[in-house]
């Protein structure tokens, strides 16, 4: 009867396996340590990913990435939310001026413009 090898490696997964019994058991190891947060952005893409991409969110949590993919995306979705804020506040003329003369019109400017962007940076990158 063939021996089987305790480990083995899977060259296009890029996984290891250990025999556990008559079962070859992934491998997984802790990520290295990350400390940026996944934030509101990570967290929202990462239940679009569990409920329509299901075998890339295995992927990147058996190969311990899915924290820094996640972190990473926040970042991402963080600066162009705040790069597109301050573009719409300008071209709406919503100043600090405005916000002087009249703050409840400012806020209310404001949270429309905060309402759209979010709309945005969901369809161009959370949910995609």
């Amino acid at each position: 009867m063939n021996e089987l090898n305790s480990r083995i490696h899977d060259e296009t997964s890029g996984l290891d396996y250990i025999l556990v019994g008559d079962y070859y058991i992934p491998v997984v190891e802790l990520p290295e340590d990350d400390e940026r947060p996944i934030g509101k952005w990570g967290r929202m893409h990462r239940i679009y990913m569990e409920e329509n991409k299901p075998l890339l969110i295995n992927q990147l949590i058996l190969t311990g990435k899915l924290h820094t993919y996640l972190a990473y995306l926040n970042e991402q979705a963080l600066s162009r939310y705040r790069c597109i804020v301050r573009q719409m506040a300008e071209n709406e003329g919503v100043t600090e001026d405005l916000k002087r003369q009249s703050q409840w019109e400012w806020i209310r400017a404001m949270n429309s413009i905060a309402s759209r962007v979010e709309e945005i940076i969901r369809g161009e990158m959370i949910n995609a």
